[in-house]
């Protein structure tokens, strides 16, 4: 094992800015909204193929939403998919004005890949 000094560097709070995505904020709030459907189906113990069939929405999407395979849903799909499992979503914005967060500010340190 190789010994060495690891830099810690603190994060800006949204781990898709950090890795330098193009979209970060509507990458995390995606991931927020996929975690409130996993949430949902686990606490009702549905099957992708059970919520299917009490909402509609095809059993493929729940299996995405599941893996993590985001690419294809909009924000107000994933709040479609929330509200027929019978919850609500309640949004409340907050905009800060602050430093200017760099695109990819881990990758360019060399801390991770871009």
């Amino acid at each position: 094992m190789k010994s060495g000094k690891l830099e810690v560097v603190k994060g800006s709070g949204n781990v898709f800015r950090d890795l330098g995505h193009k979209n970060a904020d509507a990458d995390q709030v995606k991931a927020i909204l996929a975690a409130e459907i996993i949430k949902a189906l686990d606490r009702e113990g549905l099957s992708v193929r059970s919520a299917q069939s009490r909402t509609g929405i095809a059993a493929a999407d729940f299996s995405r939403i599941r893996n993590a395979n985001l690419g294809l849903f909009t924000l107000d799909r994933l709040m479609s998919i929330i509200n027929r499992l019978g919850s609500r979503v309640e949004v409340k914005i907050k905009v800060r004005r602050g430093e200017k967060v760099e695109r990819g500010m881990l990758a360019s340190k060399g801390l991770v890949r871009a």
